[in-house]
């Protein structure tokens, strides 16, 4: 199984577009959101060419190989416009043998996990910066920001395949890789 990742659209149809074509480009099984879809939020300023109405156009029409987590920017009013579900706080996912816990990481997150199996990986958005880090009993994985990203990482997401996790940034240019065995 193929499976792309991204986070932190927050409403920029621009960014979106551009994830929409490395979405064509990749052609996963699935793609898996982790939050943030349509709005800034107070601490971020406006990303580039901000219509969330454009961007719940581009992700309706791809509804059926989404997979979402909410965000701390969604509410209950998104989901009336949107096609597929984005207010689970979290999902547990095994895929390619690896056991995931895919959040945003407002609630749960690298400082604050929740209860997790050695081997398991906490997979969150939310800090718009890209990371991996082995933890002593499981691994902390960030596919960084689709439109806000921080600390100088690119615009980004990430593809697991074949047990590999490969960052990418949005002109599908490969960032980082980390293979779990």
């Amino acid at each position: 199984m193929k499976l792309m990742i991204a986070s932190d659209i927050h409403g920029s149809a621009a960014y979106c577009k551009k994830l929409m074509d490395a979405y064509r480009a990749e052609a996963p099984d699935r793609f898996l959101l982790l939050g943030d879809l349509l709005y800034h939020g107070p601490r971020n300023d406006l990303p580039l060419d901000y219509a969330p109405k454009q961007v719940i156009e581009m992700l309706n029409a791809i509804a059926s190989d989404l997979l979402c987590v909410r965000g701390n920017c969604e509410a209950e009013v998104d989901q009336m416009v949107l096609h597929f579900p984005v207010l689970a706080d979290y999902a547990w996912l095994d895929v390619n043998g690896l056991r995931i816990f895919a959040t945003h990481g407002h609630v749960f997150g690298k400082d604050n996990p929740p209860p997790l199996k050695k081997g398991d990986i906490l997979l969150c958005g939310h800090t718009h910066v890209c990371a991996c880090e082995r933890m002593e009993s499981f691994s902390y994985l960030n596919p960084g920001s689709v439109s806000i990203p921080k600390e100088n990482t690119p615009h980004s997401y990430m593809i697991l395949e074949d047990r590999t996790f490969t960052w990418k940034t949005l002109d599908g240019s490969i960032y980082s890789t980390e293979a779990f065995e």
